[in-house]
Formats: C-alpha cells, structure tokens, sequence
C-alpha cells in the first residue's frame, strides 16, 4: 500500500492545456525554445519594475528547425509564412515560474506557406520564462530561458 502511494506521488503531473485546440482543425504544431526578453522601466510615482518587452524563439518540428518566434507577436517559418497574433485569453502556466498559455487569434497572415489557413495560436505546455526579482536600473534588460508549444489551427 505504501509503494502504491509513494508511486502516486511520484506520478509526472499531466500537463494542463486549459483551451480547446481540438475544437478546431490543426495546421501545424511546432514547439519552441528560447527567452522572454523583460525591460526595467520606471512608473510615475518614480518605482521601478519589469516590464515584458518580447519574445525571442526557435520553433521546432520533429527535432528540425523550423521557424521563429519574435515580438509582435510573430511567428515566422522557413518555408515564407508568417503570422501576427494578438490575445484572446490567458491561463496560468503549470506553476509560479511558468509563463501563461495563451489562446491568440491572427491579425495579419501573408497567407502562404504551412501557415497559409491558420487563423488560431494557442501557446501551451509552457515552461519557465516567468522573472522575479526587483530592478534596479531603469532601461536594464533581462532574459528568463522558456519552451512552450504553439498550436497553429484554422
């Protein structure tokens, strides 16, 4: 009964998606590595405090690369397609350091390439990327190693 419980605990935690991908017919799934780039700025009562600026990313498929992700945000393939997102909803991340998954609907598409159809991103299974800490020097820059994986869908 003990191993039984002590196997219980050691379980891996499934990761949540709390979207729906599935309501929707996928175009491509790519995951990413990369960084969240935060920026030190200065608010009018005179504190200090981070201030996401933008992602900066290398999408993979099947071990290859693919494609990148950057601010805007966009996401750009090799093959010529790139999409711009904006956000439509939010979740938390799995935990405290975990920065949120993200359901974004596309407002520019060159309409070529894999991502030719995709009208959806959801950002999922995100890992780290979240900053603590205070700043200190207004205009510092600091960058908070990530991974997520981005479902593209039409």
């Amino acid at each position: 009964m003990l191993a039984l419980l002590w196997s219980l605990l050691l379980a891996p935690v499934p990761a949540v998606t709390p979207f729906d991908p599935a309501a929707h017919a996928p175009v491509l799934t790519a995951h990413a590595e990369g960084a969240q780039i935060y920026e030190c700025k200065a608010g009018a009562d005179g504190s200090t405090k981070w201030v996401f600026r933008e992602p900066i990313a290398s999408l993979f498929v099947d071990g290859r690369t693919v494609g990148r992700h950057y601010a805007g945000p966009h996401w750009a393939l090799d093959d010529g397609s790139i999409v711009q997102g904006k956000v439509v909803a939010t979740a938390p991340g799995a935990t405290a350091m975990d920065i949120a998954q993200l359901k974004l609907v596309l407002i520019a598409n060159q309409r070529i390439g894999a991502l030719n159809q995709a009208t959806l991103v959801y950002r999922v299974h995100t890992h780290g990327g979240a900053l603590e800490g205070a700043c200190t020097v207004v205009g510092g820059l600091r960058s908070i190693a990530y991974s997520a994986d981005y479902i593209f869908e039409k």
